[in-house]
């Protein structure tokens, strides 16, 4: 706890790392993170337009739960991918500076924050053009991102630990994920599974997607999403409480 408070509060130090993470990646570049925008949203609406059709499905319903849910989806998972660099790429800070581990989670996962404001124009774009007010409804959308926010960095703290001793996790995860995409509720209804909907339920993922995705369609998320969720983050701050203080004395000698 000395650790993740000890550096909360410097937050103009991890939040201008965390900004200038972003202006590197992204230097000498016209449209910077809105090439992801950009991306997302000729997926969103290419996908969105065939899928409609396959299903069967109007358009004016699916594209909406397709574009925020690759939205979320492109969220989350940036944690997962990203999580196992935290530490490695972070090597020349940690071998001469001391600070506090938890800048290097505060520093990547609002960088993460930052590029998901960016893409977050799609979804101003879509209840534009389909006339979508989510109502009060839509206010349940900053509680149901902060506990995916939460999620992600605790996540972030175990699997870059764990990548910095042993480095096919990241290889392994990234593979993991593409597998987890198309098994999870995103370009595809829970309602298509007719009487086997509980693989959409028993999925994690589905219910952190749709705390944030419903709201922001005006729907109410169910009891047992949010159940479902408080779970999850359980297991994730057991995790990372484990691992972070049994191995962090490790962290830079594993580097």
């Amino acid at each position: 706890m000395s650790d993740v408070l000890a550096r909360l509060s410097a937050w103009p130090l991890w939040g201008r790392n965390g900004l200038n993470d972003i202006l590197q990646r992204y230097r000498r570049s016209i449209l910077g993170p809105f090439w992801l925008t950009a991306s997302m949203g000729v997926m969103g609406v290419s996908l969105g337009t065939l899928y409609a059709e396959l299903f069967k499905t109007s358009i004016q319903d699916f594209l909406p739960f397709l574009c925020i849910g690759l939205l979320m989806w492109n969220f989350i998972a940036s944690f997962l991918t990203d999580g196992g660099a935290i530490f490695t790429t972070s090597e020349s800070y940690i071998k001469q500076i001391r600070l506090p581990y938890s800048l290097y989670v505060y520093r990547a996962t609002w960088s993460k924050l930052i590029i998901f404001a960016h893409n977050f124009v799609i979804y101003f774009g879509v209840i534009l053009y389909f006339r979508i007010w989510p109502g009060a409804a839509g206010l349940l959308f900053i509680p149901g991102l902060m506990l995916v926010l939460l999620n992600g960095a605790l996540a972030t703290v175990y699997i870059g630990i764990l990548s910095a001793r042993f480095r096919d996790i990241p290889q392994l995860i990234s593979s993991v994920v593409q597998i987890i995409f198309f098994i999870t509720p995103i370009m595809w209804k829970p309602e298509l599974l007719s009487r086997r909907v509980y693989i959409a339920d028993l999925n994690p993922f589905f219910h952190l997607v749709e705390i944030v995705r419903g709201p922001l369609l005006g729907q109410v998320p169910t009891l047992f999403n949010y159940a479902a969720v408080l779970l999850i983050t359980a297991i994730n701050l057991g995790l990372a409480g484990y691992v972070f203080t049994r191995f962090r004395s490790r962290i830079s000698y594993w580097i």
